[in-house]
């Protein structure tokens, strides 16, 4: 029989566990070492026990948001000490949001929280650190190790076993190779014995204690007739779909059709991530159509007044992996304004696929107070609701754009475009080189979490206000 290996956040609950420890034992310490008492007792007490609720609560939220413990194992110590600096400092500042928004901050010292907020990163790193150590000292000395026997061809031999060697944190221990296509009985390979040959192989497992075969680099037709007969032994068997490489660095195992495949994107959301996602859009479009039509009713007399025509501007956009879509904002140009971009483009200051000028004699006065305020981009709330859009994503390009594409740019059209994004955030005025945006918009993509949506759009939110960057 063979256990399954964990997949989800439970698969680390002991870091969620010991995280916790830490935060609440710094907390208490923090009120110590500021109020030199604490009685369950006294009123000020049970405000600051109602805190240390709340912090547990908060953790859990930013660890299942964040994903916080994903790869933690593997993170060297700089990568920890990253890690820990962005989780406890974002548990800061939804504190200090709450007690903001709760109009609760006099209560609290100040101190206090500053306190631990220091002393938390200090604590949380060193348990972290201390738990691996013991997490890896436990798996070598006392933990019960599966036996597992590697049966690959010659070609393949050294750097399988080599890399199941460079595994820290494996659960088995390989105790032997068998190599298929040579007879290499009795020599070592990266100090792995070679246990037998194809011929021998079956009477080895006989005679010796072997829980799991990894099979490498057969054919199908051998791999699939060896599994047969191991299954029958009661062995448990990995078949290797594919080497992991830089350029797979997400992937999963999952059935298509008849198939089972490994299947590998630059990013793979979880059904959790992808619906929280949708909500926050959801939610987001909502209170942005509130502020549209606000706007619309401030905004739609100047329009008419100062340049004749429709309020609303319609465009097909091309969003995720090239649908077509209407895309709508605020017209802040002359009527015919996409007919006269042919005679502008010597003036583009963009370098590549985007077109940008900064005295673009096609907007009329009220449409440059729109667009320093992304006011224009309001009526877009309506693409989000109805899911052509997200709140945060890539810019959709126009279809001109789309149709000069280099096979690299389609990347960037790997995820549903946003109102926001990456380049937005980044300073839209300072940047004229396409390629740096298709750069920002991968790395968006592949490093993208609910998190990373969160921090960008409260940066949308001052750019807008202030106008900084804007096109």
């Amino acid at each position: 029989m063979y256990k399954k290996q964990k997949k989800s956040w439970v698969k680390h609950l002991d870091f969620l566990i010991l995280d916790v420890l830490c935060l609440e034992i710094t907390f208490y310490l923090s009120c110590l070492a500021r109020l030199g008492h604490f009685h369950s007792h006294s009123g000020i007490s049970q405000y600051y026990n109602r805190l240390a609720v709340l912090l547990l609560l908060i953790d859990i939220c930013v660890v299942f948001l964040a994903e916080a413990y994903t790869g933690i194992l593997r993170r060297n110590r700089i990568q920890e000490l990253k890690a820990v600096i962005m989780h406890c400092s974002t548990i800061f500042a939804a504190i200090t949001v709450y007690l903001w928004g709760t109009k609760q901050s006099e209560i609290y010292s100040r101190q206090v929280i500053l306190v631990f907020w220091g002393v938390s990163i200090v604590v949380e790193y060193f348990a972290r650190c201390l738990w691996k150590i013991y997490i890896r000292q436990r798996m070598i000395r006392g933990k019960r190790f599966t036996r597992l026997v590697i049966v690959t061809e010659e070609r393949f031999a050294k750097q399988c076993v080599s890399d199941f060697q460079k595994d820290r944190y494996k659960e088995f221990q390989v105790i032997g190779v068998v190599v298929v296509d040579e007879d290499r009985t009795g020599e070592m390979i990266c100090d792995v014995p070679v246990v037998a040959s194809a011929d021998s192989f079956l009477e080895y497992v006989r005679l010796n204690v072997v829980d799991e075969v990894f099979i490498n680099g057969n054919t199908r037709e051998s791999s699939e007739a060896l599994a047969n007969e191991l299954l029958e032994l009661g062995l448990t068997v990995h078949f290797n779909l594919v080497r992991e490489s830089r350029l797979m660095p997400n992937k999963l195992v999952e059935q298509c059709g008849k198939y089972l495949v490994l299947t590998t994107s630059m990013k793979i959301a979880t059904n959790r991530q992808v619906f929280l996602k949708r909500c926050m859009d959801i939610a987001g479009s909502l209170v942005g159509l509130i502020l549209m039509v606000i706007a619309f009713l401030v905004f739609a007399p100047f329009i008419k007044l100062q340049s004749p025509g429709p309020i609303f501007y319609a465009q097909t956009r091309i969003g995720k992996n090239g649908r077509r879509f209407k895309f709508y904002k605020f017209r802040t140009m002359i009527v015919g304004a996409d007919d006269m971009k042919k005679d502008l483009m010597e003036h583009n200051e963009m370098q590549g696929l985007m077109f940008k000028m900064e005295e673009d004699p096609r907007i009329f006065p009220v449409g440059k107070v729109m667009r320093k305020f992304s006011i224009d981009e309001l009526p877009q709330f309506w693409n989000v609701l109805k899911g052509d859009m997200s709140l945060v994503g890539t810019r959709p390009p126009t279809e001109d754009e789309f149709e000069q594409y280099e096979l690299h740019h389609k990347a960037r059209l790997g995820i549903r475009p946003g109102l926001t994004g990456m380049w937005q955030v980044s300073g839209r005025s300072d940047i004229k080189d396409f390629e740096e945006i298709v750069a920002l918009d991968t790395q968006y993509i592949s490093n993208w979490s609910l998190a990373m949506d969160i921090r960008i759009l409260f940066r949308t939110v001052g750019v807008v206000l202030t106008g900084k960057g804007s096109s």
